[in-house]
């Protein structure tokens, strides 16, 4: 579909249609569309742009997976999607591996994502078939299943678009766990202890500048950018900005044209 490179929702369209290539190559599921359309109602909210809340937590992501011993990047059916290079940059700057994890799961979807993947420049994707022979407790989705080598021994786990029971679950065995989630009001966002309240697309690729930049810092300097943090505040910011935009929004004058 060709997008004029002047038309107002150009960014969108692109992400749009990167799904839907996604759904018609077997890696995207139709309700990865759905979820989609509600995140994007959240990014009209927040104004479809970054904001300093975003920026601070991105930062925080980072250190946390610089300093990690075993960090893992799980990825579903939309962020293979939507920013596999940047998956794939993010887990060689951070020493990091990748793991397919999906709720609606079929061997023909988790082969798909891992050769997307590797197409995209991945030395290895985990979570395919037998790899994903562990599984974690309390969980009863098809999230349950992870890899040995991965997620079940991972110290901190990168979970875009993740679900909440997931995130909540992660974190009762111990799991540090970083989410991007454009709705700071899911369980996901306050289950988390690091949440970037951005579009993935955004987060990825400001995940990847900053690791660039912080991948030599010493670790002890990371450590203090991380015990600094507080994700409650994060949230709070997000939910201040989204409150100031609707009433930003009430207090203009609205105009219809009929023309």
């Amino acid at each position: 579909m060709f997008i004029p490179p002047n038309h107002p929702r150009r960014d969108s369209l692109i992400i749009r249609e990167k799904l839907v290539d996604g759904f018609r190559m077997g890696i995207v599921a139709v309700e990865g569309l759905i979820a989609h359309g509600r995140g994007e109602c959240f990014d009209y909210l927040l104004g479809e742009k970054t904001h300093d809340f975003a920026y601070e937590a991105a930062k925080v992501a980072v250190a946390l997976l610089l300093t990690a011993e075993k960090p893992v990047i799980s990825v579903n059916g939309n962020v293979a999607a939507l920013v596999p290079n940047e998956v794939v940059e993010l887990a060689k700057l951070t020493n990091s591996k990748i793991e397919v994890n999906l709720f609606y799961r079929t061997p023909e979807r988790e082969e798909a994502i891992a050769n997307w993947l590797k197409k995209h420049g991945a030395d290895e994707v985990l979570g395919v078939g037998e790899d994903a022979s562990s599984t974690i407790p309390e969980l009863f989705s098809e999230r349950r299943r992870v890899s040995p080598r991965g997620i079940l021994i991972a110290d901190v786990v990168l979970v875009p678009l993740e679900d909440g029971d997931r995130t909540e679950a992660l974190k009762k065995i111990g799991k540090k766990v970083i989410a991007i989630d454009l709705n700071p009001f899911s369980r996901t966002a306050r289950a988390a202890d690091v949440t970037i309240v951005d579009n993935v697309v955004r987060a990825m690729k400001h995940m990847v500048l900053l690791a660039r930049e912080l991948k030599n810092v010493d670790k002890s300097d990371l450590r203090s950018i991380i015990e600094k943090y507080d994700n409650n505040a994060i949230l709070q910011r997000a939910v201040r900005r989204i409150l100031d935009r609707l009433r930003e929004a009430s207090e203009s004058k609205l105009v219809i044209d009929f023309s």
